[in-house]
């Protein structure tokens, strides 16, 4: 990627921006040569300087390493660096470790939020004139706080009740909730997006795509949920980010944006297809990997089916996912095997 370097435009605090997402959006940021971006992130398990590798050499990208919930760093950040907007994503995201440990996830994604738009409220009280009037707090959120939905043509829009079926989902709910009193009470100007499943590069590998990859390619069992009958809604993340970076700028204060790929498919069809696309890049000698796949307990609590109607930010703010699944998935597979072989190269590199 070529990294533009002129003066920005507008300046973006984006939390949680080693994370996939949040790296994602940082690239799209400071490709587009208007942002200077500050990226707060604690630098968990999932988080990757790897993913930041591009940018990190850009004038308008500041990597600092922090809490969301410590106020007085966050304070200072938003002052010196006189920041514009704030994409707020940094959240603990796995289900399964939701159901094997939750406090984390209260502690992250609901006191953490509140933390933010308490320093996000005093920032935006200390503004005046355009800056005052122009800034936003981005609130990103999921589309699992809708619960889930039954195999027919029904799909979650902004007007979907809130049925969270998971702590990771309901932490999110609770964030979506403070996020929109803090603006029908103090006036913050907020808007808020949830998305459906996102794939592409640099996912962390306990998520279903990226695992099923990277075991798939070492010939390795393939573990699926009860039938593999769950159905998701799948996104790229780039086309996620450019959304995000839409809602952000253009999106009416007070306002939801679900955003989704159009693109339905059960996990035993995105399991099957991994294993015919890779079987096409590296065949084995021990036959089609579809023989590897192996139907295991289901996760407690499991949705049936997730599905987004984007029709408000595709008529409102002109935004349409421009990858297609099937093209995103070769693309995101090719880059798993590329990583593999890399890493492999770098191991015997230290070795010898």
């Amino acid at each position: 990627m070529r990294v533009i370097s002129t003066p920005p435009e507008r300046i973006v605090l984006v939390t949680g921006g080693a994370g996939f997402i949040g790296s994602a959006v940082c690239r799209h940021l400071i490709a587009d040569g208007r942002t200077r971006v500050i990226n707060l992130d604690l630098m968990t398990y999932a988080a990757s300087h790897a993913a930041l590798a591009e940018i990190e050499a850009s004038p308008n990208y500041r990597f600092v390493q922090g809490d969301i919930a410590d106020r007085r760093l966050v304070a200072d950040v938003l002052a010196t660096e006189r920041v514009d907007a704030i994409m707020h994503l940094a959240a603990e995201s796995h289900v399964d470790r939701s159901i094997d440990g939750p406090a984390v996830f209260i502690e992250t994604n609901i006191t953490g939020t509140f933390h933010m738009l308490e320093a996000a409220l005093d920032h935006w009280r200390s503004l005046s004139g355009a800056a005052r009037a122009d800034f936003r707090f981005h609130h990103v959120s999921t589309d699992e706080v809708f619960g889930d939905l039954p195999f027919d043509d029904s799909k979650f829009s902004e007007d979907s009740a809130y049925r969270p079926s998971s702590p990771y989902s309901a932490s999110k709910a609770a964030a979506d909730h403070l996020v929109r009193a803090w603006h029908h009470t103090y006036g913050l100007p907020v808007v808020l997006s949830n998305c459906s499943n996102n794939y592409g590069p640099h996912q962390y590998p306990e998520k279903l795509i990226p695992l099923t990859i990277t075991r798939a390619a070492a010939g390795e069992t393939l573990p699926v949920y009860g039938t593999g009958a769950n159905v998701r809604d799948w996104l790229h993340v780039a086309d996620h980010a450019r959304a995000l970076d839409m809602v952000m700028t253009r999106g009416a204060p007070g306002a939801t944006y679900v955003v989704g790929g159009r693109e339905e498919h059960s996990n035993i069809a995105v399991v099957a297809m991994i294993c015919d696309l890779i079987d096409e890049r590296m065949p084995s000698s021990a036959g089609r990997r579809r023989s590897l796949i192996r139907f295991v307990e289901d996760r407690a609590g499991h949705d049936r089916r997730y599905a987004i109607d984007p029709s408000r930010i595709e008529q409102a703010l002109d935004w349409y996912p421009e990858i297609r699944f099937r093209e995103g998935l070769a693309g995101t597979i090719d880059w798993y095997l590329a990583k593999q072989v890399a890493d492999c190269e770098a191991a015997s590199a230290i070795q010898s």
